[in-house]
């Protein structure tokens, strides 16, 4: 039984619930951490409060989702280790502007794809772009795939994780960092667009773009110009062009 708990695969993954409390104590970060609805013990309480504790991020979910996770005897709880560090956003701001370096930073507002979020951190990381955010929930998984698809980028580009994303945005406005959502809707293209001062740039996700409320915080709103037949890039492409169009700018 103790042997099986303490399986782990390529991913990431571990599951059981002692493997987890042991990786909490060995300091590991979790990219992704699911617990099994309605789920009750003394143990799993035990887990919970020291999840808490540790803010550590957890999704409650119903027991075939985990078991379409794994089929081993997962105990109610499945969880991926990540293969970052998280950065702290302030910190990076804060390193910018001490050192003189005009900040440039991307958001990305539930890119959910996993060969997406690599490919934009590869993007980002050829750029030199100073951070990417991420939401806590609604975001690709920090997996060996992204690893993979950055190319190594995720080596290298601080990745900062947002438990609330306006309020994280919020924060970089009050920075002197100005907001420029990246998408359709406007008439501005993003060769008009202001690129040169300090910026974060947003990115929405594949699905539905950038929601109402972030979009409502941007202080600049530009699109990418499309004459051919389909109606929109990919979200990586997409955030080549704003990302290079910002350094053509700055040069």
């Amino acid at each position: 039984m103790e042997k099986r708990e303490k399986k782990t695969v390529d991913n990431g993954m571990i599951f059981g619930l002692r493997p987890i409390q042991e990786a909490l104590k060995a300091g590991k970060t979790f990219d992704k951490l699911f617990v099994q609805k309605d789920l009750t013990g003394d143990l799993l309480k035990e887990l919970i409060t020291e999840l808490k504790d540790n803010r550590v991020i957890f999704t409650k979910v119903p027991f075939e989702k985990l078991n379409r996770l794994t089929r081993k005897n997962h105990q109610g709880v499945v969880g991926f280790i990540s293969p970052i560090e998280f950065a702290s956003i302030d910190n990076i701001i804060d390193r910018c502007f001490a050192t003189g370096k005009n900040p440039l930073i991307l958001v990305l507002d539930r890119i959910t794809d996993v060969r997406n979020f690599g490919a934009i951190v590869r993007t980002a990381e050829c750029a030199g772009v100073d951070a990417v955010v991420v939401p806590a929930y609604g975001a690709a998984q920090i997996s060996s795939d992204a690893m993979k698809t950055s190319a190594g980028g995720l080596n290298y580009v601080p990745i900062c994780r947002a438990f609330n994303l306006p309020q994280a945005l919020l924060t970089i406005q009050q920075s002197g960092i100005n907001l420029v959502a990246c998408t359709e809707k406007t008439d501005k293209t993003i060769y008009q667009a202001e690129l040169k001062d300090p910026l974060a740039i947003i990115m929405g996700s594949e699905e539905d773009g950038i929601s109402k409320e972030i979009l409502e915080m941007a202080n600049q709103k530009a699109k990418i110009p499309i004459n051919g037949r389909i109606a929109s890039l990919n979200v990586s492409t997409s955030a080549g062009v704003i990302i290079y169009e910002a350094l053509r700018q700055r040069s």
